[in-house]
């Protein structure tokens, strides 16, 4: 049997994982350290360094998959042919997922008419120019305008931004329990686990390197968010909550951060909607420049 040495991300292994990330960028949510750790807790995904590329695999019973390694292009073909033995040891057909446009092309060009994929429309990325959210210029947009000037108007001079750091985590944190305790967090599953993903966001903020943006209004903590940069011309965001029966909170903390944080960005990844209906309407109504698709990869049958 083919060993490969798949281990859970700790965070000592976050200098060798933004390695591969960082010199095999792309844009792609998953493609930080940070969300792979976040969602490490919650989720069945291990790593493993192969021929010199980085390799996530999913397992669950009835299944088994990998992402698209990161590395060199030569090494890349290397590892796919392990995957592929691994896969047949272990009594599974060879799948990868969260697999990009980008990175089925090169799969073609060095695999011609050898695999297949299919797009998984739940998990592509929302992807928007930078400038369109800063300004929420045009026609489109102009019911984004009307609830920020609305919330300006009705609380002028009793609203604040300021930079996410360690003197304001405490009050996010905080925020962030009253916000779960409103949308019955504790009584869901998925909930639950991505509340404790924006817990553990808050508590390990500097040791992840991340980036944040708050809104207060009269001193108290109604909205935040969290990204980080996930390619040179791209800025991911991870979370963002608001009170949602304060008028125009999320509206304003999305233009605020990405203002504030996401300049000398072209683009801003807010990530995919999970197949939530209520989500996808609210990240459409954004009009992105386009989405990430990403999809799964199998063998043709022959």
């Amino acid at each position: 049997m083919t060993d490969l040495n798949f281990k859970k991300a700790t965070l000592e292994d976050k200098d060798i994982i933004s390695h591969y990330f960082n010199h095999h960028t792309g844009r792609s949510c998953e493609r930080t350290f940070a969300n792979i750790y976040l969602w490490s807790k919650s989720s069945p995904v291990t790593f493993a360094i192969i021929e010199d590329t980085l390799v996530f695999k999913r397992e669950v019973e009835g299944d088994l998959a990998f992402t698209y390694p990161a590395g060199k292009i030569e090494n890349i073909d290397k590892t796919i042919g392990i995957l592929e033995q691994y896969s047949e040891e272990k009594g599974f057909p060879f799948k990868m997922y969260f697999v990009t446009e980008n990175q089925f092309e090169e799969i073609e060009e060095a695999y011609p008419d050898k695999f297949q994929i299919e797009y998984v429309r739940d998990v592509a990325d929302y992807v928007y120019e930078q400038e369109k959210l800063a300004t929420l210029a045009g026609k489109k947009l102009h019911g984004k305008r009307n609830h920020i000037n609305k919330f300006l108007k009705v609380n002028e001079g009793r609203w604040a931004y300021e930079p996410m750091s360690k003197e304001n985590l405490e009050d996010c944190f905080q925020m962030n329990l009253k916000w779960c305790q409103q949308k019955g967090c504790f009584e869901d599953e998925e909930q639950t686990a991505e509340m404790m993903v924006a817990q553990n966001a808050l508590r390990l903020f500097e040791e992840l390197e991340l980036t944040g943006g708050v809104i207060r209004l009269d001193g108290e903590v109604i909205a935040y968010t969290i990204g980080e940069r996930v390619s040179s011309d791209t800025f991911v965001v991870h979370i963002e909550k608001a009170f949602a029966d304060i008028d125009g909170a999320y509206p304003m903390i999305n233009q605020q951060f990405v203002i504030h944080a996401c300049e000398g960005y072209t683009y801003v990844n807010r990530e995919d909607d999970a197949g939530v209906e209520g989500l996808r309407k609210a990240k459409l109504s954004y009009y992105p420049a386009f989405l990430l698709q990403k999809g799964e990869v199998t063998l043709k049958e022959r």
